[in-house]
C-alpha cells in the first residue's frame, strides 16, 4: 500500500470512518504531485509559474471567440437538461466526423461513434474498470501522467510496468538541446508487453503522444516501429488492450513527426489488438475546465455490432457513477466545431505555443547546461523536462519556488517546465533562473 494511503488510514485510525472504509478507499490518497505542487506554486511563483498545463496570454487563459460567444446563446434546454449517458447524439457524431478528418491513416476503418465522458481522467478510469482487474498488467513509460498510476494501481490493484522512455544516450547525457537525441525505446515497450503476455496471455499499454511530462512525439519512422513491435506480440498469440491518450493531438512542432495518432495505424492492425482512442477538446480547443473527453473503439475484427456492445458496455460505467456528462460544456462545443473563424483562431494559438517552445529551443542550443542537468528530448506539446544528475529534483523545485518561480518534480529526477503557460518575453528569464538555482546547487 502506498505510504500517503497509510498515513491517512493512521489519522482515520479508530474512527467509524476507518471501520467502514472498503478495500479501494483504503488504498487511495491524494498524491502529492502535480497538483499539490501547482498548488504551492499558486501561492509563492510570483515571477513564473511553469507548473499547469494550460496556456495562457497576458495572464489570462486562451479562450476560443466561439467558446466566449456561445456562453450567453445556450436555449434552456441546452444549459440545465439532462444529456443522454453516451452524450449529445449530434456532438458524438461531429465528433467521430472530426476524428476521421485529422487521422488519414483511418481512412477504410471501421470505429465506433466516440462516446462523451467527463474529462480524460474519466476516460482512463471508466476504460479501466472495464479491462482490468487485479492482477492485470498495465504498460506505460517511466515517464509518465502520474494519474496512470494512482488509477491503475490504487483503483484497480493491476500493476504498473514502465520502461525507459529514451534509450541511445552516450557520453554522460544531452548538454544541448542542438546534441544527438535519444530516441523513444521501442524495444523496452516491446518487452514489457511480452513479459505480461506471458504472465496472462494478455497486456495493456497506454501510448500518450505528445508525452506529458516529456513532450515528445515519437516520428514517422518510430511510430511505424511501434506499431511492428505490437504486432509481433499480438502474433506470439497476446491479447493487447492499446489505450492511445492524444490529450495533447495537433501539437507538433517539427518535421517528420507522427502527426495523428497512433489510434490510426492501431485500428486494422491485428485481431488480437483492440485500440482505444481518449481525446477531447481540453487542450485542442484550449477549455480545460470543460472536462469533457471522448472514448471512442476500434480492432480488426470488432464490427459495428461489437463497438456498439462496447459503447453500451461503457455507458453503463457512466450511468453507474456519473450518470451522465454536462450538457452544457457538449452543446458549447457543438457549436465551437462549425463556428467561423475557429480554426484560424485555433491556428493563432497553436503559434503561440510554437513561438514559445522555439524559444525554448533556440535558448537550450545556445547555452551550456550545467552538469546537473540534462534536457530530455522534446519536440511538441505544452512540456519540457530536464535529468537532473547530482542534484535533488524537489530541492531545485523549492528553491526556484523561494524565487518565484514554480515548476514541477517528478520521482525526485526530472524537472518539468510547462512552457505553454510562460510568455515568449518570458521564456529566457525563466530559464536562465533554472539553469543558475541548479548551478547553484551543485557548488
Amino acid at each position: 500500500m502506498n505510504a500517503l494511503a497509510e498515513e491517512l488510514n493512521t489519522i482515520l485510525s479508530g474512527s467509524v470512518a476507518e471501520r467502514l472504509l472498503a478495500d479501494m478507499g483504503r488504498r487511495m490518497y491524494f498524491p502529492k504531485g502535480i497538483l499539490s505542487q501547482s498548488a504551492e506554486a499558486d501561492a509563492k511563483a510570483k515571477r513564473f509559474n511553469a507548473t499547469i498545463g494550460m496556456a495562457f496570454e497576458h495572464g489570462e487563459p486562451l479562450i476560443l471567440d466561439a467558446i466566449r460567444e456561445g456562453l450567453p446563446s445556450l436555449t434552456p434546454a441546452e444549459a440545465v437538461a439532462y444529456a443522454p449517458t453516451a452524450g449529445v447524439a449530434a456532438l458524438r457524431t461531429r465528433w467521430k466526423a472530426e476524428i476521421e478528418a485529422k487521422n488519414p491513416g483511418l481512412r477504410g476503418a471501421a470505429i465506433s461513434l466516440p462516446v462523451v465522458v467527463p474529462g480524460l481522467t474519466a476516460a482512463i478510469s471508466y476504460v479501466a474498470d472495464l479491462f482490468l482487474e487485479p492482477g492485470d498488467t498495465v504498460v506505460v513509460p517511466d515517464l509518465h501522467w502520474p494519474n496512470y498510476r494512482l488509477i491503475v494501481e490504487e483503483r484497480k490493484m493491476a500493476a504498473g510496468l514502465t520502461y525507459p522512455i529514451f534509450v541511445g544516450r552516450e557520453g554522460g547525457g544531452l548538454r544541448r538541446a542542438s546534441d544527438k537525441p535519444r530516441h523513444y525505446n521501442v524495444e523496452g515497450l516491446e518487452s514489457r508487453l511480452r513479459e505480461a503476455g506471458l504472465r496472462r496471455g494478455k497486456a495493456c499499454a497506454i501510448l500518450n503522444f505528445p508525452n506529458n511530462p516529456t513532450g515528445y512525439t515519437p516520428t514517422v519512422q518510430e511510430a511505424q516501429s511501434i506499431i511492428e513491435a505490437l504486432v509481433r506480440v499480438a502474433n506470439e498469440g497476446t491479447d493487447l488492450l492499446i489505450i492511445a491518450d492524444d490529450a495533447y493531438f495537433g501539437l507538433q512542432y517539427e518535421s517528420g513527426l507522427l502527426e495523428e495518432s497512433l489510434f490510426a495505424r492501431l485500428a486494422q492492425a491485428h485481431e488480437r489488438i483492440l485500440a482505444i482512442k481518449v481525446d477531447g477538446p481540453t487542450k485542442e480547443d484550449y477549455v480545460w475546465g470543460f472536462r469533457t473527453g471522448f472514448v471512442t473503439f476500434a480492432g480488426s475484427g470488432i464490427n459495428s455490432a461489437r463497438q456498439e456492445a462496447l459503447v453500451k458496455k461503457l455507458m453503463g460505467v457512466i450511468r453507474s457513477s456519473v450518470s451522465n456528462s454536462s450538457a452544457p460544456v457538449q452543446h458549447l462545443l457543438l457549436k465551437a466545431l462549425d463556428a467561423p473563424g475557429r480554426r484560424e483562431q485555433k491556428a493563432r494559438f497553436r503559434g503561440l505555443l510554437e513561438e514559445r517552445y522555439r524559444k525554448v529551443r533556440d535558448f537550450l542550443a545556445s547555452h551550456e547546461l550545467p552538469p546537473s542537468l540534462v534536457a530530455l528530448p522534446f519536440n511538441s506539446g505544452y512540456f519540457m523536462s530536464f535529468e537532473c544528475e547530482g542534484i535533488s529534483a524537489e530541492t531545485l523545485r523549492l528553491r526556484l519556488l523561494d524565487k518565484g518561480v514554480g515548476t514541477i518534480s517528478i520521482q525526485d529526477r526530472y524537472l518539468r517546465v510547462a512552457f505553454s503557460s510562460v510568455e515568449a518575453t518570458e521564456v529566457e528569464a525563466l530559464y536562465e533562473e533554472i539553469l543558475s538555482t541548479a548551478r547553484e546547487l551543485q557548488a
